[in-house]
């Protein structure tokens, strides 16, 4: 297997649900970036209420990191399952941090094991059970050579809502408890890195999210379904400061009718679920293509059909969203790979819907929703595209009126004069139900002239985007969530290779992808399903065949190190 690249250093904590792991994980990813590191953070759970092993992991160095590795350098147990699943994890001299273990343990868990009193802690001060992995992390910051004023800091910004005097003076506790025991302090992050933050730590369902408000958002309409419910979550705490609405309606054909409504009366809305809502959405998103409504549905993959595996991912859902509804009718499908593209996702799609009147669907994954990672957000690089809105009309306006781009003139209900049609019927013109065959013909080519205007927009956007050495004839492709570890991996390459990672799925930029796979001798398709819908995607718009496929079914990550030895092997 390929050796791993140091400095980079990789914790694990894990605990059972209701312990604060993700919390747990995400504060320190956020101290971390505090200090001026690169992390990358993920989070494994059940689909459990109570109970169910919750693990968080985190991978962290000076230079940029895109996806955390599996083998740890330091475990975080909360209670003794941890040490039973991860124990074989640890790298060489790692370090565990865990409660009241006697000699015969450490045999175990290895020399560096390191006892935490965390019971003893929280009972002297009688504090919640939750509240215990802030005395771990007080000793990882001690462990690290980490200042505990930045520590007491960030504790204090996490936790302002609430009271952050226990949680900063457990962390104390733990902190001043490894002094005492006079522990080593690790090399593996040199104390000469710390500097200042350069970027945020988020997630992908918060920058979808912020996306759509920086492009205009006016409300978010949602059923929560892991695992876009973030989405839901973030913005309804933000109401307020983002001067948007947030509703949570009884279920998700509620959602997405109720934000037709709003777009037929000139609400810039989006709509978020799993493939399991959208599913239920395919009547009303057929709605959105046959009357040209302004819509945006964030789908958010998860492993497996029909319930499936909920807290676990895939990319599964390609060619569901790429056929999605009945009839034909166009869409834009955009799949960003991590938060920065999930922000740019979420203002295009939502500029987008609205110049072309159609409906526009960001598409995400498990990983992409909900792994954070050091990242920068821009939101002065958004402008906010009105399309064409007409704020006064005479008697003679036609809402479906023929254009060249297949883009009608919008105004809405209220306008003086205006009678503003919406039809799931086929209509004419002005919106009139109609059954004669030319007319048919002709709203149908109307609505797909949409396509040819969208594709002369191409240049202005990052439909494709290329790594590696542009001229190598071994060339992997992508989309998704995918990114992140292929681009960790790459660092692990013997070879130099072209990588192509395609934004756009629909409409596709069939030029710039045969271009970029021109002449290769080799192509690898890298995906999370089980057909290979990427491959089968690019055979179909430009006729060129994959060479090789890695593809991974069984809902896990790819792990970089592994991902670069199978790709070393065919490179």
């Amino acid at each position: 297997m390929a050796k791993q690249i140091k400095p980079i250093m990789t914790v694990g904590i894990g605990g059972a649900a209701g312990d604060g792991i993700r919390e747990a994980g995400s504060n320190l990813g956020i101290l971390l970036n505090d200090v001026g590191l690169k992390t990358h953070f993920s989070f494994k759970y059940p689909s459990l209420i109570r109970g169910g092993h919750n693990y968080s992991r985190l991978s962290f160095s000076k230079e940029k990191i895109f996806y955390d590795y599996k083998k740890l350098d330091v475990l975080i147990a909360l209670n003794e399952e941890s040490i039973k699943r991860h124990l074989g994890e640890l790298n060489k001299n790692a370090i565990v941090f865990a409660e009241n273990f006697d000699d015969e343990d450490k045999k175990a868990l290895g020399e560096n094991a390191i006892s935490l009193p965390l019971t003893e802690f929280i009972t002297n001060i009688k504090a919640p059970s939750i509240t215990r992995s802030s005395v771990a992390l007080g000793a990882l910051c001690y462990l690290l050579d980490l200042p505990l004023g930045n520590m007491t800091k960030i504790f204090n910004e996490i936790f302002r809502a609430k009271s952050p005097e226990t949680n900063i003076l457990l962390a104390e506790m733990g902190y001043k408890h490894l002094e005492k025991l006079n522990i080593k302090h690790s090399n593996l992050i040199a104390h000469e890195l710390i500097n200042s933050p350069t970027a945020e730590f988020i997630d992908g369902n918060t920058a979808v999210a912020r996306g759509l408000v920086a492009a205009g958002l006016n409300t978010y309409v949602s059923y929560p379904m892991t695992p876009s419910s973030s989405i839901l979550h973030f913005l309804a705490s933000q109401e307020r400061n983002f001067k948007i609405k947030v509703i949570h309606p009884e279920n998700e054909i509620s959602s997405i009718n109720m934000a037709l409504g709003m777009a037929y009366a000139g609400e810039r809305v989006a709509v978020g679920t799993a493939g399991g809502g959208f599913a239920l959405m395919q009547e009303a998103f057929s709605l959105a293509g046959m009357a040209e409504v302004p819509l945006v549905v964030a789908v958010s993959q998860r492993h497996a059909p029909a319930t499936g595996v909920p807290t676990h991912s895939s990319q599964s859902d390609l060619r569901f969203v790429l056929h999605a509804g009945h009839g034909e009718f166009p869409r834009i499908v955009i799949a960003p790979g991590d938060p920065e593209e999930s922000f740019r996702a979420g203002a295009d799609a939502l500029n987008l819907a609205w110049k072309y009147q159609l409906p526009a669907i960001v598409l995400l994954d498990k990983h992409v929703s909900e792994n954070m990672t050091t990242s920068t957000i821009n939101p002065k690089s958004v402008m906010i595209e009105k399309g064409k809105i007409l704020i006064s009309v005479d008697s003679s306006y036609k809402r479906y009126a023929l254009s060249k781009d297949g883009v009608s003139p919008l105004a809405f209900p209220g306008t003086p004069n205006a009678v503003v049609k919406f039809d799931s019927y086929e209509h004419d013109e002005g919106g009139i139900t109609t059954e004669e065959i030319p007319t048919i013909k002709a709203m149908q080519e109307k609505r797909f002239a949409k396509y040819a205007s969208l594709a002369k927009e191409f240049k202005n956007f990052e439909t494709v985007k290329t790594y590696g050495d542009p001229k190598s004839k071994n060339v992997i492709v992508f989309w998704g969530s995918t990114k992140t570890v292929l681009l960790e991996a790459a660092k692990y390459f013997k070879k130099t290779v072209k990588i192509l990672q395609i934004l756009w799925l629909e409409p596709f930029d069939v030029a710039s992808v045969s271009k970029n796979l021109k002449g290769a001798k080799k192509i690898i398709n890298i995906e999370s399903n089980h057909n290979g819908q990427l491959a089968g995607l690019i055979r179909e718009k430009t006729g060129i065949e994959v060479t090789n496929s890695i593809l991974r079914y069984d809902s896990a990550p790819f792990d970089p190190l592994e991902l670069a030895e199978t790709l070393n092997k065919l490179i």
